[in-house]
């Protein structure tokens, strides 16, 4: 029986703004997407007519409100494919993070079975679709680093901004990403990233400044709710992390790191209060 094994990468915001909302209730953003090591494993096998998601992590649905799942009933209706696939997925990507776990493995899913049904999907056409589940899906797809217009789903790849020591921390808090949107002043926010400027400096590989120089909109609500936010990244720059931010709508926090001493001890001393600590890199 054919089987197809693929990686789900998590994603981090090296910037987020918000330009403003739009009539549908949408909020127009522009943010600078970078994919990192840290990921899911799916596996997908063909399985009778029926389709099942298997995982030991109890927090994840394994009925059709999974995006895993949506991913696998789109796609089969557009082809009228008719069977059904059994998808195991290794969950490594904290749940609600911020680090778009969701939509990663929605785009696995996406590109698993356009391998597993030999569909001969180009990258674009998949993006299309993938937009259809969710407005992260379309960059999920895509990877590496990119600037994300509209809702997200205007995507631009730009210069690869591979290697970089990343400290991931999330804390045991869970946070609605509708409340953040519901609850952001666009016209109480002071600072907004200067993404154009970022995007040069990602192209001249400057990490100091890209570090430096993130800023990420919706921190403004968050942080007010969950000053553990704050504490966090104030840790991560008292271990000489180049910057520091949360990513998404969080909670999910990660620094920038040059130093790998630096990095070792930053993520020893988060552990005794943060439930997940991760170093990764950018990919």
């Amino acid at each position: 029986m054919k089987k197809v094994e693929v990686e789900a990468h998590a994603k981090i915001n090296l910037s987020l703004d918000v330009i403003g909302k739009r009539v549908d209730g949408y909020h127009e953003v522009r943010m600078i997407m970078q994919q990192i090591s840290l990921k899911d494993i799916i596996q997908i096998e063909e399985y009778g007519k029926d389709t099942i998601i298997e995982t030991k992590e109890k927090k994840i649905p394994t009925d059709s409100t999974n995006l895993a799942y949506r991913a696998w009933d789109i796609l089969s209706k557009r082809f009228n494919i008719g069977r059904g696939v059994k998808i195991k997925i290794e969950k490594n990507i904290p749940i609600a993070a911020g680090l778009a776990g969701g939509s990663a493995d929605a785009a696995a899913v996406l590109k698993g079975l356009n391998e597993l049904w030999n569909l001969n999907l180009k990258e674009d056409e998949l993006m299309d679709i993938g937009l259809e589940i969710g407005a992260d899906v379309p960059y999920c797809i895509m990877g590496g680093t990119a600037l994300a217009e509209g809702i997200g789903e205007k995507l631009t790849r730009l210069k690869s901004f591979k290697d970089k020591l990343i400290l991931i921390a999330k804390p045991s808090i869970q946070v609605s990403t509708a409340y953040v949107y519901k609850n952001l002043k666009l016209e109480d926010i002071k600072e907004h990233p200067d993404i154009d400027n970022l995007i040069k400096n990602i192209e001249l590989d400057n990490v100091n400044f890209v570090a430096k120089n993130m800023i990420n909109v919706l921190e403004t609500v968050t942080i007010n709710k969950y000053p553990i936010i704050q504490k966090i990244k104030e840790h991560m720059m008292r271990f000489n992390a180049l910057g520091s931010l949360m990513s998404g709508s969080g909670p999910t926090v990660f620094g920038i790191f040059d130093n790998t001493d630096d990095i070792i001890k930053c993520k020893e001393e988060l552990e005794t209060w943060i439930d997940r600590v991760h170093i990764v890199k950018t990919i």
